[in-house]
C-alpha cells in the first residue's frame, strides 16, 4: 500500500488536492447538527442523546490518531487513506442499518466507533507528507488540506438537508440519507488513495537510544517517544483543548442554537435558514484554516495562537451580551469563532514542525489530537447538558445557553495562559542536533587547540 515516490518534475501541489478528497469527505462530521432534530424526532432522542454518535466519533478520532499515528509514519498516506475510506464508509452504511432498524446503539456503533476511527486515520493520513512536500511554508500546506475538513459541512450540510427533504425525515429517509453519504464518500475518497505521492528527500542516518532512522534533516529533531516527555507537548495540548472545546460546542449545536436564540423574536429562524447557517460555519472554518494558517507563517505559530484565544473569548462575550438582540452579531461573531476554531486545527501541525521538527512529526501530532477527543467530549456536554437544565428549569430561547457560553469563555483564557507558557524544545530531547554555524566550528576548533597546548 505504500505510495510510489513521486517521479522527477512531479509538481507538489498535486498533493493537495489528494488530501483534500480525504478531508472533504471526513468533514461531513461538522454536519451532524442537521440530523440531529429528525433524530430527535424518529427515535424520541434528548438533545444530549442525539449528540452522542458525533462524540463518540470526535473520542474515537483522537484515540485512533493517537494510536495510528506511528503507523501511519510507518505504512505511508496511500495505507492511511485506504483504512480511512474503508472505516468512515462502512460508519455509515452501519448507521444506515440501524436507522432502518430503529436500533439506535447501530448509529452510535456505526458512525461513532467505526466512522470515528476513519475520521481519525483520515484526518493525519496526509500531514506529514505536506509538510514534507513544504518545507518552506507549512502553515500554509497544512491549511489547504485541513481546510477540507472545516469545508466538508459546507456540502454535506445542504445536501443532507435536501436528502431529508427528499427522502422524508423518519427513521427509512434517515437510513437513506445514510446510505447515500456512505456510497458518496467512498467514490470521492478512493481520488485521494489514487493520487498521493511521497516527495524524493535526501535521508542522512539519525542515532537515538533505540535504534536509527532515516529523516531529512532540517533544525532539532525529536521523536513522539520524546516529545510527548516535554512540557511543550502538554502545553499545546491544554491550547488545543480549550480551543476545540469552545468552538465545538457550539459548531455541534449550531442548527438549534441559532433557532432558540431568536425563537422569541419578530424574526424567527426557519429550518433551512438554521441549514443555511450551518454551512455558514462551515464556510468560516474552512476559510480559517487556510487565512489564519497561511498568516501563521508570516507572524509566526504563538502570535496566531493569541489571537484565536484572547480575540475568540471577547466574541463569546459579545454573543452573551447583545447576541440575542441582534441577529447580525450573533452570526458574526460565530463566524470569527469558527474560523479561529479552524485556523487552531491548522495551525498546530505547523507549530508542532517548528517545535519539534519534521522527524515524526506525525506520530507526535497523532497523540497531540487526543485532544480533540477530550474536546469532543466536553464542547457537546457542556452546551447540551447546560441548555436541557436550564429548558429543566423553565428557561428558554438564549437564556438556554448563557451560561455554558461563559463556560466557553472561562475555558479560552486557560488556553491563552498555557500558549503563553510555551518554550523552545530543551536539547536534551533532540534526536540530533540542530545544525552548526561554521562561526561554532571555528570556535570550537580554537578551544580545542587551546586545550591542547595546555596539555602541551
Amino acid at each position: 500500500m505504500r505510495p510510489p515516490v513521486a517521479p522527477a518534475g512531479w509538481s507538489r501541489w498535486l498533493v493537495p488536492p489528494a488530501a483534500l478528497s480525504v478531508h472533504l469527505s471526513i468533514g461531513q462530521a461538522y454536519a451532524w447538527s442537521v440530523f440531529k432534530p429528525p433524530l430527535e424526532s424518529a427515535l424520541g432522542l434528548s438533545g444530549t442523546q442525539s449528540a452522542l454518535p458525533f462524540q463518540l466519533g470526535i473520542v474515537m478520532l483522537g484515540l485512533s490518531a493517537a494510536f495510528g499515528g506511528t503507523l501511519v509514519e510507518r505504512n505511508g498516506p496511500r495505507w492511511a487513506m485506504t483504512v480511512a475510506l474503508i472505516c468512515f464508509s462502512s460508519g455509515f452504511l452501519l448507521s444506515s442499518l440501524g436507522a432502518a432498524t430503529e436500533q439506535y446503539w447501530l448509529i452510535v456503533f456505526g458512525y461513532g466507533f467505526v466512522g470515528g476511527i476513519g475520521l481519525g486515520i483520515g484526518y493525519i493520513s496526509p500531514v506529514s507528507t505536506l509538510i514534507k512536500w513544504f518545507p518552506d511554508r507549512p502553515g500554509m500546506a497544512t491549511g489547504i488540506a485541513i481546510m477540507g475538513f472545516g469545508g466538508g459541512a459546507l456540502i454535506a450540510s445542504p445536501w443532507s438537508a435536501q436528502m431529508l427533504d427528499s427522502f422524508g425525515a423518519d427513521s427509512g429517509g434517515i437510513a437513506l440519507a445514510f446510505l447515500v453519504h456512505g456510497l458518496a464518500y467512498a467514490v470521492f475518497m478512493t481520488l485521494g488513495v489514487l493520487l498521493i505521492r511521497v516527495p524524493r528527500q535526501p535521508a542522512p542516518q539519525v542515532r537515538q537510544g533505540e535504534g536509527a532512522g532515516q529523516v531529512a534533516v532540517s533544525g532539532p529533531q525529536v521523536s513522539a517517544k520524546q516529545a510527548i516527555r516535554t512540557p511543550q507537548f502538554w502545553c499545546l495540548w491544554v491550547v488545543l483543548t480549550m480551543n476545540v472545546t469552545a468552538g465545538i460546542g457550539i459548531l455541534e449545536k449550531a442548527a438549534p442554537m441559532i433557532t432558540d436564540f431568536f425563537a422569541d423574536t419578530s424574526t424567527p429562524v426557519s429550518v433551512s435558514a438554521a441549514a443555511g447557517f450551518v454551512a455558514l460555519l462551515s464556510a468560516a472554518n474552512m476559510a480559517g484554516r487556510i487565512g489564519w494558517s497561511s498568516t501563521s507563517d508570516l507572524i509566526g505559530r504563538k502570535n496566531i495562537y493569541r489571537v484565536y484565544l484572547g480575540v475568540g473569548a471577547l466574541m463569546y462575550l459579545f454573543i452573551v451580551l447583545w447576541g440575542d438582540s441582534s441577529k447580525p452579531l450573533f452570526v458574526l461573531c460565530a463566524l470569527v469563532i469558527l474560523s479561529f476554531y479552524g485556523g487552531g486545527f491548522a495551525t498546530v501541525p505547523a507549530y508542532l514542525k517548528d517545535l519539534f521538527g519534521t522527524y515524526e512529526v506525525g506520530a507526535i501530532h497523532g497523540r497531540l489530537l487526543t485532544a480533540w477527543s477530550t474536546a469532543g467530549v466536553l464542547g457537546p456536554l457542556i452546551v447540551n447538558w447546560v441548555a436541557d437544565s436550564q429548558e429543566s428549569a423553565g428557561k428558554h430561547g438564549a437564556n438556554l445557553y448563557g451560561l455554558s457560553l461563559m463556560i466557553m469563555i472561562g475555558l479560552l483564557v486557560v488556553g491563552f495562559v498555557a500558549n503563553e507558557l510555551v518554550r523552545p524544545v530543551h536539547a536534551r530531547h533532540h534526536v540530533v542536533p540542530a545544525p552548526r554555524e561554521p562561526a561554532d566550528d571555528i570556535d570550537d576548533a580554537a578551544t580545542a587547540a587551546g586545550d591542547r597546548k595546555e596539555r602541551a
